[in-house]
């Protein structure tokens, strides 16, 4: 049996001090990223971590999870017809039609 586990190179650049292997999420993700690329998506995941980690910090106890962050119904209009299509209009440009229905010819024997 084979291992089919990707590892990340020793060149590539190595965990950055928050833990993040960008190599390794890129190889998972099969992205190929240079060295300028590399830097700036450890930058942009340590950040987003960051951002998680405040979010995580902020007391919820007692605070109802919600379905939508504004409270409030849809607004439905009411199913009324409003148009009076006339299906001769449209079937005009058609090849074969009979009693407002479109004819195609039989192709399944």
């Amino acid at each position: 049996m084979t291992d089919n586990t990707i590892k990340p190179s020793d060149e590539d650049s190595p965990e950055s001090s928050d833990g993040i292997d960008v190599a390794h999420l890129s190889a998972l993700a099969r992205l190929a990223l240079n060295p300028e690329t590399t830097s700036a998506v450890a930058a942009d995941l340590q950040s987003i971590v960051a951002l998680i980690d405040s979010m995580q910090s902020v007391d919820t106890q007692g605070i109802e999870p919600l379905s939508h962050p504004f409270d409030g119904s849809a607004r439905l209009r009411a199913d009324e017809i409003t148009e009076n299509p006339d299906p001769e209009h449209f079937q005009r440009s058609a090849p074969a039609t009979s009693d407002q229905y479109y004819l195609v010819p039989r192709v399944v024997e």
